[in-house]
């Protein structure tokens, strides 16, 4: 690996490898290479392990996919002495989990928080990078691991006056440590995501009055959620080996698996109550079970779109909110559905107002609360609940400078390209899990994690094994890989629509224009593509 022999002493540190980001796929990455025996830094901007889970504290954060499925599956001694409360663990449940597991594994000595990386550069004569912190600080290392999620570049609508409130405002993100006190307070929500669907239908109780300001609804369902029996934790833990491995064979990695029947080969009866079903029970069956042909076929999803439809109405007692609270620029399931709890119910409370800003467009933040095109309205907290710049925001945060002196950015400057989505030519000995183009984004994350970071490790466990000093992506690979994920979109309704899954965000400047982030053909496929690379001798990749 790196020879660390004429290093200076003092400054700056040298690695084998350094991994950027301490949550979920570092920590996992972290516990992967000990078992190398490589040195191994990983640096964390926060000030505690967690990732997402340390961020994003905001009232109602939970699982939507089943706690049991999404915790890690690589120690059965961690599978069998953690229980999980809920079906969908809140986020405080899950953050302690993570703790629990770097302490289990004594990964913290490994670990260094409140240290943003700023900036890597790749060294072609020395064949290794330079990693710059935002305290100046610079470490060296061989390789370069990044793990910085692809929803953790968090993003401020472009109003005028946001930084001119007088009250308490933060991004879900950026939730304070501190608790928050709803009681008696007006407090504006802006944002309907799947995000702000959790805030809303969680503090709607609280306070004394509620305005959201919604200009794209979604289609959420419900979540039905419910504490773990003892007898229920007993099943779960008996069934983990089984369910693994059923895990490893559905296109997300959940519990739910497609319905091989088509839409119209169904009676309408038939279909009604094949959807009353999946509407009763709990998580994504509802978007991962259904029919074949729901996420390909306009007309089947329009079909299944004005069954979601009768359902808000139905649990809306204001007509004029109902139709405001249903989508008609996108169809269900071709942006991420959230999943609630009373969310709809919560319009039905006399305190609790929504503001559709396509009618009436937020000018401006002032001093005292927001101000629309028809009036002014005052509160003492604004909560913004407008997302990521996501999957490729957090890597142009970062300044990756590559062999040939470009930046990442740049080079990504009209879509991301990449070999495997882990991988992107003229950036030697980096790896980028949960990257663009990569099967994990659509996943049930956890579980795609694990298969990206097992199949760094045996590349980096080849590299020192071989005496590999530098391995890269051919621009040939990066090219023919870049075209497959496209293509496989192209048949996909969701690619027709513009959300963060096609890289559209109207709060970031040049985000205007679809692109395809997410490897579309599974998550069993984009494993066999990986292991095949790698039988055929890390066919696509240069090492030497």
């Amino acid at each position: 690996m790196l020879d660390t022999t004429t290093a200076e002493s003092a400054d700056p540190e040298q690695y084998d490898v350094i991994i950027i980001g301490a949550g979920i796929a570092g920590i996992y990455q972290l516990y992967r290479l000990r078992q190398l025996g490589m040195k191994v830094r990983v640096f964390e901007t926060g000030s505690g392990v967690g990732g997402t889970w340390y961020w994003n504290r905001y009232p109602g954060a939970r699982f939507d996919s089943e706690s049991y499925t999404y915790a890690y599956s690589f120690s059965e001694e961690l599978l069998d002495d953690w229980n999980w409360s809920e079906h969908f663990a809140a986020q405080p449940e899950t953050l302690r989990y993570l703790n629990h597991v770097a302490d289990r594994f004594d990964l913290r000595r490994d670990i260094r928080c409140n240290s943003r990386v700023v900036a890597a550069r790749f060294d072609e004569a020395a064949r290794h990078w330079t990693v710059t912190l935002d305290s100046g600080e610079q470490a060296v290392t061989r390789f370069l691991v990044t793990a910085i999620g692809p929803l953790s570049a968090e993003t401020l609508p472009r109003i005028a006056g946001v930084q001119d409130f007088q009250g308490q405002s933060f991004h879900t993100y950026r939730w304070p440590h501190e608790p928050v006190e709803f009681s008696g307070k007006r407090v504006a929500v802006i944002g309907t995501g799947a995000t702000g669907v959790q805030v809303i239908q969680t503090i709607a109780p609280e306070v004394a009055a509620l305005t959201v300001f919604q200009r794209t609804p979604n289609w959420c369902t419900p979540l039905h959620n419910a504490p773990i029996t003892p007898e229920e934790q007993a099943r779960i833990k008996a069934d983990y080996p089984a369910m693994f491995a059923r895990l490893r064979t559905t296109p997300g990695c959940y519990i739910h698996n497609t319905d091989p029947r088509g839409t119209f080969e169904m009676s309408a009866e038939e279909r009604e109550a094949f959807w009353e079903k999946l509407y009763a029970e709990p998580g994504f069956s509802i978007w991962m079970a259904n029919f074949r042909d729901m996420l390909t076929d306009p007309k089947a999803n329009a079909l299944f779109s004005d069954f979601v439809a009768r359902k808000i109405r139905q649990r809306v007692r204001d007509p004029a909110v109902a139709e405001k609270l249903i989508p008609n620029c996108h169809g269900f399931g071709t942006r991420r559905v959230p999943q609630e709890t009373r969310y709809y119910e919560a319009f039905n409370l006399p305190h609790v107002r929504l503001v559709d800003t396509r009618e009436t467009p937020i000018e401006r933040v002032t001093a005292r609360g927001i101000r629309t095109s028809d009036a002014e309205h005052e509160f003492d907290i604004i909560i913004y609940a407008t997302g990521f710049d996501a999957v490729v925001g957090a890597f142009e945060r970062i300044e990756f400078t590559g062999s040939d002196g470009r930046t990442l950015k740049q080079k990504w400057a009209d879509g991301p390209k990449t070999f495997l989505g882990l991988q992107s030519a003229g950036f030697p000995n980096m790896l980028t899990i949960v990257g663009p183009h990569n099967a994990s984004t659509r996943c049930n994350i956890p579980r795609c994690i694990e298969q990206n970071v097992d199949w760094v490790t045996e590349l980096l466990r080849t590299a020192q094994q071989r005496g590999i000093t530098r391995f890269e992506a051919t621009e040939a690979a990066e090219a023919e890989w870049s075209h497959h994920v496209e293509e496989l979109a192209d048949g996909m309704l969701y690619s027709k629509v513009d959300s963060w899954l096609t890289g559209i965000n109207t709060n970031v400047e040049g985000r205007d224009v679809r692109r395809i982030l997410q490897y579309q053909g599974g998550a069993p496929a984009y494993r066999a593509h990986c292991d095949a690379v790698a039988a055929m001798n890390y066919a696509g990749m240069v090492l030497s």
